[in-house]
């Protein structure tokens, strides 16, 4: 007769891996060229991304939008959003795993802050830093694939957002101090970045 114990996977012994993910499939609209191409300290800000997931511990790392150079993973859903860049990552993820996900236009992010989002609340679905939905880590399961699958039907845009699929799953949050929310500063616009960029 065939066991009937199911694995366990993401226990206290045993934690899910962890996958870095870098948000990079935006049109870019607002800045009015690839902000994931903008120069900064004499490289491509979406490498300084990569890097600084990777100095945050994070030995897997992906990126989310068509980018061919970065073998980037294409959008489920095309200009759907960040749910459509992760619902590509899905896709080709199998199984359970966390994800350590950050945009492409936060400069100022550093590897210490990531560790924290890493690190604390562990058995949390999901987990953000107080009014901000990036940077954010988030347990890929059946369940919080069925939910990104569900918002992304919705023919309301406001109901296709992080800030849906982090309600719909149940988010946690860590609160920041002054100088820690200063690193996660976007830059949307021409003007954003050269305040930030000097």
């Amino acid at each position: 007769m065939p066991s009937m114990t199911k694995p366990v996977m993401g226990t206290a012994t045993e934690p899910l891996p962890c996958i870095g993910v870098v948000l990079a499939g935006g049109l870019s609209s607002r800045m009015g060229r690839d902000k994931a191409l903008l120069d900064w300290q004499g490289r491509p800000l979406i490498e300084r991304q990569l890097a600084v997931l990777r100095e945050a511990g994070v030995v897997d790392v992906r990126v989310s939008g068509h980018r061919p150079s970065y073998h980037g993973v294409v959008d489920a859903l095309p200009q759907a959003g960040p749910l459509g860049g992760l619902a590509g990552i899905a896709d080709a993820l199998g199984g359970n795993t966390e994800l350590l996900v950050i945009p492409v236009d936060m400069p100022l992010l550093q590897a210490a802050l990531l560790r924290r989002l890493r690190d604390e609340q562990p058995h949390a679905r999901c987990l953000r830093f107080a009014g901000h939905v990036l940077p954010m880590r988030w347990c890929l399961d059946a369940h919080s694939r069925s939910m990104l699958r569900e918002l992304l039907q919705h023919d309301d845009p406001r109901q296709r957002s992080l800030h849906a699929l982090q309600a719909a799953i149940g988010s946690s949050e860590i609160a920041l101090n002054a100088a820690e929310a200063t690193q996660l500063t976007d830059c949307n616009t021409q003007a954003n970045w050269s305040e930030v960029a000097g």
